[in-house]
C-alpha cells in the first residue's frame, strides 16, 4: 500500500509542476519534523502528499475542523491527526510520553501555527524534541521553485533562545525568514537574528 500511495503521491506533485527532496543522510526515524511556510490549505496537501512520496510514517497535525466526512477519510490515511485549537490538552506532555514509549515515531509539526501572518512561532515543537531527546528536521515548503526542501537538522541541547537561533539561520540559508520576533521571553533574540 506505501508503493501505491508513493506512486500517487509522485503522479500528484507531477502534475502540480512540483519536485521533492529525498529524504537527507541524517534522517531519523525518531524525530520531530517542523515545515514553513504554512500560508494556505494547499501547503498542508503538499505536506502530507511529500510524506506519502517519502514512504515516511509520519503524524502531522492538522485543524480538527478539516476532519469532515469523506475529508477526514482522506486526512486520517495520510496521516492526519486531528488537533482542537481551543482546548489545552498537555499535547506536549502526552507527545513526550509517546516518544518514550516507541522505538520509531516521525511527529510533523507547523511551527506558525496559522496560516494568518504571525510574529513569531509557536515553540511546542521544540519543548517536544527537548524533553523526548530526538532530532528537529527542518523542511521547507519552496513555493518559489516549487520543490520541497530539506534544509537541516539540530538537536536540542537544552536551550531554546540558541536552537531557535540555529533554526532561524538554516532556513535564512535556505532562502526563508522564519518569523521570530520574540519580542520576550527570549530578550533580544530579533537582534541576534539581524546579525546572522
Amino acid at each position: 500500500m506505501k508503493s501505491i500511495l508513493s506512486i500517487i503521491g509522485r503522479l500528484l506533485y507531477f502534475i502540480l509542476g512540483w519536485t521533492y527532496d529525498d529524504l537527507p543522510e541524517y534522517w531519523s526515524r525518531r524525530c520531530v519534523v517542523i515545515g514553513f511556510p504554512h500560508t494556505s490549505n494547499m501547503d498542508t496537501l503538499r505536506a502530507l502528499t511529500y510524506i506519502k512520496i517519502a514512504k515516511i510514517d509520519a503524524r502531522l497535525l492538522v485543524k480538527a475542523g478539516w476532519f469532515f466526512f469523506p475529508m477526514s477519510l482522506i486526512l486520517k490515511s495520510l496521516g492526519g491527526i486531528p488537533v482542537k485549537r481551543n482546548k489545552s490538552l498537555g499535547f506536549v506532555d502526552f507527545a513526550v510520553q509517546e516518544f518514550n514509549k516507541r522505538e520509531e515515531l516521525i511527529l510533523a509539526l507547523v511551527p506558525e501555527g496559522t496560516r494568518k501572518n504571525v510574529k513569531t512561532i509557536k515553540t511546542g515543537f521544540w519543548h517536544i524534541a527537548n524533553g523526548s531527546n530526538v532530532p528537529i528536521m527542518c523542511w521547507f515548503l519552496d513555493n518559489e521553485s516549487k520543490r520541497t526542501r530539506w534544509v537541516g537538522k539540530i538537536d536540542p541541547k537544552g536551550d531554546l533562545e540558541a536552537d531557535l537561533l540555529k533554526i532561524h539561520h538554516l532556513y535564512k540559508k535556505a532562502g526563508l525568514l522564519i518569523p521570530l520576533d520574540l519580542q520576550n521571553p527570549l530578550g533580544n533574540l530579533s537582534e541576534k537574528c539581524e546579525k546572522l
